[in-house]
């Protein structure tokens, strides 16, 4: 890919402020380098793309050479899991997406979210109670706190393994293997691929192994959890395998990485944002609405690279040939001024907030109902229990990851915590 725009957005070293960028990309709603994708970048245009059949999300559709620094290499290899439903096209993502729904929402299982709302709260309470018993003060009641590591990581984490049924204490194993897979999406030039793409290869067939010895347990000895609902499925409702392998993997990785992302972002933004972080603190229902704002202002998922047209399509005047490698940047489109007023404003009172923070369409975000939760839980409960919260480091150390953007540590301090 050419030097420009598009290499500054992936440079790590805009991570921490890439809003600028996206403002930039959009002068030119449809950008395209020459030979690098084409990138969109404006709201409505996104949100029609979202939901347009011509344009697929598996990448077999792909026009061989078609230049995407951000494209997983096929390796061809069957041992490896295949794509999971949130890299396919209907009918078979519309099969496996509900099939996967039937033991987590409605109709089938309408209170399974719901239920959980006694674990959330519960879990929250205990991991701010840890923070409490292990923070290191500086002698003078000043607590040091990593909200990456201490809270944020460890809430999502815990809740996907107790929706899943997969042992918390096996974190650690698949820890490396999802860090591994989530890093697959960004590129690094300075990286040998080959090298990489074996990596990531043998990470997705290590998690495979490890969820194929999961639910052949769950077959055994079924529970209430969504491992037992899906690997108990007969007839036409149920998936081969591979299927469910490929899904249990989907599951739990993006099941907790988005949300550690989310709940970062956020308090990141409210720390920054005393006045509302204040308000939060005493207006505890402010949180519906401050998560759905933050989805809008600040992402967890910033854009969406692996789309391509079925065929040719013209999108503002210029034509997208079938084949070719497109980028949908979601944040760019959350900020864009001709459907927002006061864009780069962060305002959780701000009327109609149809933003793209959790995708739409099909590939909508599958665990949103549990994302938004467990962003209103932590938020709430970090805004009550931590007195006079501060930020340590602004901006914070980021990820290298450009597609899934997030602090990799928050350090903040605090007088003290509350019962």
């Amino acid at each position: 890919m050419k030097q420009g725009i598009l290499t500054d957005i992936l440079d790590h070293s805009h991570r921490a402020d890439p809003y600028p960028l996206y403002a930039e990309l959009r002068k030119t709603p449809v950008y395209h380098d020459g030979e690098g994708p084409y990138v969109v970048s404006t709201y409505h245009e996104i949100m029609a793309l979202l939901h347009d059949p011509r344009l697929s999300s598996d990448q077999r559709n792909r026009t061989a050479g078609a230049a995407d620094p951000l494209a997983e290499e096929d390796t061809g290899d069957s041992a490896t899991l295949p794509p999971g439903f949130l890299k396919l096209d209907p009918p078979e993502h519309d099969r496996l997406r509900r099939i996967t729904n039937r033991p987590f929402g409605p109709p089938h299982s309408p209170h399974r979210i719901e239920s959980m709302r006694g674990d959330l709260d519960e879990t929250v309470k205990n991991l701010i109670d840890d923070i409490a018993a292990g923070t290191s003060g500086n002698g003078e009641g000043t607590e040091r706190i990593d909200l990456v590591d201490q809270f944020s990581y460890p809430f999502p984490v815990t809740m996907i393994c107790r929706l899943l049924g997969v042992p918390r204490e096996d974190e650690a194993r698949f820890h490396v293997w999802a860090d591994t897979l989530a890093a697959s999406l960004d590129p690094d030039p300075t990286a040998d691929q080959a090298e990489r793409a074996k990596v990531t290869q043998d990470a997705r067939m290590e998690l495979g192994m490890y969820l194929a010895g999961l639910i052949e347990d769950r077959r055994k000895n079924p529970r209430d959890d969504m491992l037992s609902h899906l690997a108990a499925a007969t007839g036409e409702e149920s998936m081969s395998t591979m299927e469910l392998l490929s899904t249990a993997a989907l599951l739990l990785i993006a099941g907790h990485e988005t949300t550690v992302n989310l709940i970062t972002n956020g308090m990141l933004t409210l720390l920054r944002h005393p006045d509302v972080l204040q308000r939060l603190r005493s207006e505890p229902g402010l949180a519906v609405p401050l998560v759905e704002e933050l989805l809008r202002y600040e992402p967890p998922v910033q854009l969406l690279p692996q789309r391509t047209p079925l065929v040719d399509i013209e999108i503002r005047g210029v034509t997208v040939p079938k084949g070719a490698a497109m980028w949908l940047v979601l944040a760019a489109g959350n900020r864009d001024p001709q459907r927002f007023e006061n864009p780069d404003r962060f305002d959780p009172d701000r009327k109609d907030i149809q933003h793209l923070g959790l995708g739409s369409g099909i590939h909508s975000c599958f665990g949103a109902p549990l994302a938004r939760l467990e962003a209103q839980k932590a938020l709430s409960e970090l805004a009550r229990r931590l007195e006079n919260p501060r930020l340590l480091e602004d901006p914070p150390p980021y990820r290298q990851n450009a597609v899934l953007r997030g602090p990799r540590h928050l350090m903040i301090a605090c007088d003290g915590i509350r019962p």
